[in-house]
């Protein structure tokens, strides 16, 4: 349509009135056929403005049907007519406006699947300490990148405990809303009481290669409602993490308190934080009795060469480690494993594995025994620490567990299960604290 100069452009009062100008998204009009003029199939008066007052341009559909002038704009507008409601007049009823309208303060998807949804699958494994999560599939993910899509992932996280130390991660799939991982992802060192206490969380996040990679939505599960040795299905609503408490919320009186909150709680989250598990396996050998010595010797001489042992002593197996804290800015440790008896008047005890780099998961399968009698045993105790390398300075203290007769919880029971079981090799999961073991005679 081309407009000479000099004239002005003249715009209908109806196609004024159908053009919603206000600022913010563009919403619907409720009832559109109430802007227009329109007759009423049964009745001779219409029931709008005159049509004649008001110009019609040349562009106009009523210009162009010479029926249109009789029926308005009423028949494609009207829902009823359309369908051939007998009776019907030219105007939407209050119903069939409400019917046909959007509302506005209604949101694209529900609030409980607006993130998506999440189906997954775990197995503990009471045999082995082994809880397995098996991550099957997404639906309706939140597009989070440019193109409409995202690049999804899962991350897992047991809590409490150090996310860095035990997050899985699963791949990522380019370009999709609907992924299928099919993965299976395993934590070793799981004890009963990690089931009782412990929560799983599951975060699918969207990966960006220039970016941060960012949270798309959270689910957790209590593992209390897992049964030993049957595999569990979930099909959960993704959620938005909780809201953490800020004190800039508050009010100026309370800000301070807050912030000394904050630092009492983070110590106490750090003074019960786990820095890991140790999976160590025990075993008191009892002394070879004459009768015993002949028939490993064979009953020839070079009794006193590398045959068996003739006195008893404690076998002491470290196995691995899982889910150690990071202690370097790689985010990985180098860690090593030393163990004691104490008390140590000598100073002989101290043993100590070989050095692994840059692992949170290292296995050593190393073994120590220290030569003793089951009634030395009894009274003594038995330090385990887990240090990271450090070359230059000093070696980072990760975590520790100490077993004796004075011990607490899982500890007392392997000490005992040891003593009371000699020549059985008996193997248990530590959970290690970041407090340094006390013992008696500590160096």
């Amino acid at each position: 349509m081309t407009v000479r100069r000099g004239k002005k452009l003249s715009i209908s009062i109806q196609e004024h009135m159908a053009i919603d100008v206000c600022p913010g998204p563009i919403r619907p009009i409720q009832q559109i056929s109430a802007y227009f003029p329109r007759l009423s199939p049964t009745s001779p008066n219409p029931t709008s403005p005159n049509p004649a007052s008001f110009p019609i341009p040349a562009s106009s559909p009523r210009a162009l049907s010479p029926g249109a002038s009789r029926m308005g704009g009423a028949h494609l507008l009207s829902p009823l007519l359309a369908h051939g409601r007998p009776g019907g007049g030219g105007s939407l009823s209050l119903t069939s406006s409400v019917d046909t309208s959007v509302e506005i303060h209604s949101s694209d998807s529900d609030d409980c699947t607006a993130l998506g949804t999440l189906e997954f699958e775990l197995r503990y494994e009471r045999s082995s300490s082994e809880l397995h999560c098996t991550v099957l599939r997404a639906k309706g993910l939140k597009p989070m990148d440019f193109n409409g899509l995202s690049d999804p992932y899962v991350k897992l996280h047991l809590l409490p405990g150090a996310c860095k130390a035990n997050k899985l991660k699963t791949k990522t799939i380019r370009n999709c809303l609907n992924p299928v991982w099919n993965e299976t992802l395993t934590y070793v060192g799981i004890t009963e009481e990690d089931m009782h206490r412990k929560t799983l969380r599951l975060s699918v996040c969207d990966e960006d290669k220039l970016t941060h990679n960012e949270l798309i939505g959270e689910s957790r599960v209590s593992l209390k409602r897992v049964k030993p040795e049957q595999t569990k299905h979930f099909h959960t609503c993704l959620e938005h993490p909780p809201p953490m408490p800020s004190p800039t919320a508050m009010g100026e009186a309370l800000r301070g308190i807050s912030c000394y909150l904050r630092e009492w709680e983070n110590e106490q989250l750090h003074s019960l934080e786990e820095r890991g598990r140790l999976l160590l396996s025990l075993q008191f050998v009892p002394p070879l009795s004459l009768d015993d010595e002949d028939m490993e010797g064979g009953g020839g001489g070079g009794g006193g060469g590398g045959g068996g042992r003739r006195s008893g002593g404690l076998s002491v197996g470290v196995r691995r480690c899982a889910h150690l804290a990071a202690m370097d800015v790689n985010g990985f440790s180098d860690p090593y494993v030393k163990i004691y008896l104490k008390p140590d008047i000598q100073k002989k005890s101290k043993h100590k594995t070989t050095v692994i780099k840059k692992t949170l998961n290292p296995e050593f399968n190393e073994e120590f025994f220290y030569e003793i009698s089951l009634t030395e045993l009894s009274s003594k105790a038995l330090e385990v620490t887990v240090w990271d390398y450090d070359l230059g300075r000093s070696n980072d203290f990760i975590g520790g567990v100490c077993l004796s007769c004075h011990s607490q919880g899982d500890a007392l029971r392997h000490w005992t299960d040891c003593l009371k079981n000699q020549g059985h090799r008996v193997e248990r999961w530590h959970i290690l604290t970041n407090e340094l073991p006390r013992t008696l005679g500590h160096d």
